[in-house]
């Protein structure tokens, strides 16, 4: 196995270790019915999300260094646009998806009781519609690297 065949296989093994888990996080919190469950949910999202970051910068560390190595992969369109969306979806994280979440942690730690507060329904059903738009972005980054149509 070569070195570059070795970052294919981390590429993909990462792949599927990032954006795995990443695509059923709102799942996991929205079929909670009480705030004990929805407490517990995000816990669950939480461990999560760390399968999400460490795949997702395994993922773009391969990728940039496969490019490294095979420098034509710059001049193919498929791999630029999946690199450029990859990026945007990132950017996502602290500019779009962190500020509307802010508020949602606020309402774990602070509220009392087991009912979930309508707050809560309204600033998620924002967070979630911003994660629906980054999973389709990660979808055609996927589709890119699989079907390389330019």
């Amino acid at each position: 196995m070569t070195f570059y065949e070795l970052l294919v296989f981390i590429h993909v093994f990462s792949a599927i270790l990032g954006m795995g888990p990443g695509f059923v996080m709102i799942y996991i919190v929205t079929k909670a019915t009480t705030m004990t469950e929805l407490k517990h949910a995000y816990i669950i999202r939480n461990r999560l999300h760390i399968f999400v970051m460490v795949g997702g910068t395994l993922l773009l560390i391969t990728g940039l260094l496969m490019g490294y190595l095979q420098p034509y992969l710059f001049a193919q369109g498929w791999y630029v646009t999946s690199l450029v969306l990859y990026l945007i979806a990132l950017g996502f994280g602290p500019t779009v998806l962190l500020p509307r979440s802010k508020p949602i942690k606020a309402i774990l730690m602070e509220h009392n009781g087991d009912e979930i507060p309508a707050d809560y329904f309204i600033l998620s059903k924002k967070l979630f519609f911003f994660e629906r738009i980054e999973n389709v972005i990660f979808l055609i980054v996927i589709a890119l690297m699989i079907l390389k149509p330019f």
